[in-house]
């Protein structure tokens, strides 16, 4: 993994997505599913779109009975695991990733119901 240092200059760090604050546009990425500024930042910079498809698929598991869903995102070794809350704890879904090389060891995203789209967020843009 790479040291905090490392994921500034690569612009990941917790310091640079901690200032995406709001968003200033959404970016599709399927019909019910959107992406903010950080997270479409995220995306490109980590070479993770896998990631946020991944998100969009078990948002249209989970349904919206819930509104807000919490993604926690853990990288070990190479692999990853994502595990997807209501916010209280209560798992929704989980899901093992058998390969990344995403450059993070975790990351947190929101995901919000707007009545029409899943908004796909950082927590600073919440």
């Amino acid at each position: 993994m790479k040291t905090q240092d490392e994921l500034e200059q690569l612009g990941l760090g917790r310091l640079t997505l901690a200032q995406f604050t709001g968003t200033s546009a959404y970016y599709r990425i399927s019909r019910r599913h959107l992406l903010t500024d950080g997270t479409k930042y995220l995306a490109e910079k980590g070479g993770c779109f896998w990631m946020m498809d991944a998100v969009a698929s078990h948002l249209c598991e989970i349904g919206t009975e819930d509104w807000f869903v919490l993604i926690r995102v853990q990288v070990s070794e190479g692999r990853a695991v994502m595990i997807y809350e209501d916010g209280n704890g209560l798992e929704h879904a989980r899901q093992a990733i058998p390969y990344t090389d995403i450059p993070l060891s975790e990351i947190t995203l929101y995901a919000c119901w707007d009545q029409v789209h899943w908004v796909i967020m950082l927590p600073s843009e919440y």
